[in-house]
């Protein structure tokens, strides 16, 4: 049986599905605000089309879909660095609002685990881990620098424990945005990398990571 050809969409059809996917929030808010202007002239082309049978003959639906797609993808291609930015920013290691030093960091956890949030005492048990190699100036303080960055840069001066860092980093992510659960397991070997990253003297020297 021969296959169906693909349905293509009609210019009321094409225009409704533009719309629909434009006015997600991704695309209205990160688009410029000259965008709305570009994207209300195209809406009334596409209802130029609905005319008179008087009028100049009707667009063929494959020209509407390719239009449809090209400004599809000038929408993305438009939102995609401010999307890109607010993805960064919402996988910062430290609140920004928040500044803490080390041992605050160690305390908000150790109280956390002590309530059994489990989740909570991970994330902060590994913000101090950053923020002591940071007071230690083994770490040059970066605003916006995420959980793998740091333990990618740690690992530098401690490559013995780069596995672990590398854990570490993965722990922290999936607990902190993917809303993955903990364990107490999970914090001590935390607590334990902590522990042993303050022990260890750095194999390169903070020059060299600048």
């Amino acid at each position: 049986m021969a296959a169906e050809p693909p349905l293509l969409p009609g210019a009321d059809e094409a225009r409704r599905w533009a719309a629909e996917e434009l006015a997600k929030p991704e695309y209205r808010d990160a688009a410029p605000s000259w965008l709305d202007t570009v994207w209300q002239n195209f809406l009334d082309w596409l209802l130029s089309f609905g005319g008179s049978p008087g009028d100049a003959a009707p667009v063929p639906s494959p020209v509407i879909a390719l239009v449809i797609a090209a400004i599809i993808a000038a929408a993305v291609l438009l939102a995609r660095p401010r999307l890109n930015a607010r993805a960064r920013q919402s996988a910062d290691l430290f609140e920004r609002e928040t500044a803490l030093a080390a041992q605050d960091y160690r305390a908000r956890a150790e109280a956390a685990a002590a309530d059994g949030r489990w989740g909570d005492a991970v994330v902060d048990r590994f913000r101090a881990v950053v923020r002591s190699a940071e007071d230690r100036t083994i770490l040059e303080p970066q605003p916006g620098r995420t959980a793998d960055e740091a333990a990618q840069a740690l690992s530098v001066p401690f490559p013995g424990e780069s596995r672990r860092l590398s854990r570490a980093a993965a722990s922290f992510d999936g607990i902190r945005y993917g809303n993955r659960p903990a364990g107490s397991a999970e914090y001590r070997e935390m607590a334990a990398l902590e522990e042993a990253l303050d022990a260890l003297e750095p194999a390169a020297s903070p020059a060299a990571l600048s």
